[in-house]
């Protein structure tokens, strides 16, 4: 498993110019929000509710906007994806694995909790399909769950893109010229400089971040 990681990290860092951005978004709302309803939500469905689907979700909403972030570089064509198929990294004893939400456009907060529950459970006592770990267009990884403030993560190929999330922790920042203790995170994004510029990567990740700190989806 180690080997084949090895030789697909090493070939996307040679296939894609890779850039980083990163930006700080203020968690607070996701926060507050999951704190009022977890407790509930783990009644109804069943479900422990983790950071996960918001931060999924937002990003689905991000990509329908910047469409570029869901397509692939085939020679010289650049091939936009009708489905946005997303892959969330679960680290394993042995390794990293990227099962895949598939049509993730198509689902709604509790549709993409109770998908991102199934695929990790599966993943971490090994029993997903082939198919499942396959066609991914986009990435998520989340180093944030072990206390990471922020990386430089790399592309899965052939994607163009991943995002990766910090750890969410209270720190004092200002606003409305005051001091106060809001819940912050980093987002950063590495995407591929061929295809994407740097401007349309910081105004996808300012869509994710104001989609993230503006929360208005329903949970219940």
């Amino acid at each position: 498993m180690r080997k084949k990681i090895a030789e697909h990290m090493i070939a996307s860092k040679k296939a894609s110019a890779h850039v980083t951005t990163v930006f700080e978004a203020d968690m607070t709302r996701v926060v507050q929000v999951r704190e009022r309803v977890a407790e509930e939500f783990q009644r109804r469905q069943g479900l422990k509710l983790t950071y996960t689907p918001f931060i999924a979700r937002a990003a689905v909403e991000a990509i329908k906007q910047f469409p570029i972030f869901n397509s692939s570089l085939e020679g010289t064509d650049i091939v936009y994806k009708q489905a946005i198929n997303l892959g969330i990294a679960v680290a394993l004893e042995t390794g990293l694995i990227v099962p895949v939400i598939t049509h993730a456009e198509g689902k709604n907060f509790l549709e993409m909790a109770r998908a991102v529950q199934d695929l990790a459970s599966r993943a971490r006592s090994k029993h997903l399909n082939v198919e499942e770990v396959q066609e991914g267009t986009f990435t998520i990884t989340n180093p944030g769950i072990f206390g990471s403030l922020f990386g430089t993560p790399i592309i899965n190929q052939p994607q163009v893109a991943i995002l990766g999330v910090g750890v969410i922790e209270k720190r004092p920042v200002i606003r409305d010229d005051a001091i106060a203790i809001r819940s912050m995170a980093y987002l950063m994004l590495t995407f591929d400089h061929r295809i994407i510029d740097g401007a349309v990567a910081d105004q996808f990740l300012a869509y994710l971040k104001n989609c993230l700190e503006t929360w208005q989806e329903p949970i219940l």
